[in-house]
């Protein structure tokens, strides 16, 4: 077993995955209005906390992760894991004396910023490769410590002068990685991989302390990354039929493990606390990282840029990620906010092997099973395009008009609204239950074209819609 740098392969392969690894390790640090006098500022790190041991007994978080997913490795190979996790390093500022010294206060002016003080996360990571063959048997534990440290770095106005300092201090944390394999029997060799991550810190809280003085021992937003020279995984939330019983049988605690890297591809995983699906991508409209995923990127841009100029100082001055998320939406271009408006893409990508057609004739009752079975595309019987339902013994479909009557047992507020109105039919679905939808734009809307566009329709029942004319 190692300690030290990967391959230049493994690394080339886990580079991918740590675009979205990323996401899940600063995921919510500093949310809108990125303050740190935000009330939602003030209860930090929510996702992968693990605590000290002794602070676990009297709290609703863990000091452990349990990851167990199943890999069917070449033989001779090998696993590179790596660990990440945030350290929280707790910063106090200080404001500069006539007299030389330095007395710690809860803000400091400056031009151009408000420095308050402020939890920071440090990025941390413990790598390591072993090969397969040495997790059989009691497996492998590899443990590690981070060492308490201080550090000042001085507060400069903008003419350069020393008007206070911040002191960063970090506490040390230590924990441990253990992982082990076992072969199961089947009609392939595959093999359980468990790994969990702990925090062994021996820090005991004192009478009457709170979570805020646990965080500093804590390893935050921890996740792990697991990458076979050799081999593949099997996924855990799409597995073949033979390995279903074996997924469903392995453990998996405070973490999810899916499928990273490239598409199409098997032989890295990312364990996180955060439920993703396999192959997890940043959006390509995503302009930068905005830390509050919860958010929709073109409305917390917005509302960033909107933000006032004494709101943007104290933000400034919160923290250098607050900070950049401010000069990005400050400086964001008309062209790139426009991108965030919205994207569609296809459910799915349909390639034509040799000899093979693109896809079946029109009318063709052919269910194909390269796709899953709520795409439309699966059959080629249904087509919301051309298809057409009998409404008051006339042919609906799209390119009808028809007058709205929306009826109280299927429709809301919002839809009673629209009696009376005509509109016109883009396109007649039907549902896995047989039910028949009729998609339409509200004639005389100013938002049809771009509704058309997006596919944001308004449904409607048949029993629902008058027929006007046909189409």
């Amino acid at each position: 077993m190692t300690d030290a740098t990967f391959r230049p392969a493994t690394e080339a392969r886990l580079a991918t995955a740590r675009h979205v690894a990323d996401a899940v390790l600063f995921e919510g640090y500093v949310l809108y209005p990125y303050r740190a006098s935000a009330a939602k500022n003030r209860l930090r790190w929510q996702f992968g906390v693990l605590v000290p041991p002794a602070w676990s007994a009297s709290c609703e978080e863990h000091e452990f992760q349990h990851t167990e997913c199943l890999m069917e490795p070449r033989p001779g190979a090998a696993l590179a894991v790596e660990v990440r996790f945030l350290h929280t390093r707790r910063r106090i500022v200080q404001q500069a004396g006539a007299d030389g010294r330095y007395e710690t206060v809860r803000e400091l002016h400056l031009d151009d910023r408000v420095v308050v003080p402020w939890d920071e996360g440090v990025e941390e990571r413990v790598e390591l490769a072993v090969p397969v063959a040495e997790l059989t048997g009691e497996g492998t534990t590899v443990p590690f410590t981070r060492p308490a440290r201080e550090e000042t770095e001085p507060v400069l106005d903008t003419a350069g002068r020393t008007v206070g300092r911040l002191v960063r201090r970090r506490e040390e944390i230590s924990g441990a990685v253990r992982l082990r394999a076992a072969e199961l029997d089947g009609p392939y060799r595959t093999m359980r991989l468990t790994a969990v991550l702990e925090n062994t810190s021996t820090w005991m809280p004192e009478p009457g302390g709170d979570r805020d003085a646990a965080l500093p021992h804590s390893l935050v937003a921890s996740h792990l990354l697991l990458c076979l020279d050799a081999g593949a995984f099997l996924s855990m939330t799409d597995p073949p039929e033979w390995a279903k019983g074996a997924v469903a049988s392995c453990r998996n605690l405070h973490t999810w493990p899916v499928l990273a890297g490239k598409t199409g591809e098997a032989d890295l995983v990312l364990s996180s606390p955060i439920i993703l699906e396999d192959h997890p991508a940043i959006a390509p409209e995503s302009p930068g990282v905005l830390y509050d995923a919860t958010e929709i990127d073109e409305i917390l841009a917005l509302r960033t840029a909107a933000l006032t100029d004494e709101e943007k100082r104290e933000a400034r001055g919160t923290d250098a990620r607050a900070a950049a998320v401010i000069d990005l939406a400050d400086s964001m271009p008309p062209e790139v906010l426009e991108r965030l408006h919205g994207a569609v893409r296809s459910m799915r990508e349909v390639t034509a092997g040799p000899g093979q057609p693109a896809a079946a004739e029109p009318g063709a009752d052919v269910l194909r099973p390269d796709t899953p079975w709520w795409d439309p595309g699966s059959d080629a019987s249904v087509d919301p395009a051309r298809d057409r339902v009998l409404v008051d013994g006339r042919q609906v479909g799209a390119g009808s008009r028809v007058l709205l009557r929306p009826g109280l047992r299927h429709s809301d507020a919002q839809d009673l609204f629209l009696h009376g109105r005509s509109a016109h039919v883009e396109a007649v679905l039907h549902d896995v239950d047989g039910g028949v939808h009729i998609a339409v734009t509200v004639e005389g809307d100013p938002g049809a074209d771009i509704r058309r566009e997006q596919g944001r329709f308004l449904y409607f029942q048949p029993d629902e819609v008058e027929p006007l004319e046909d189409a």
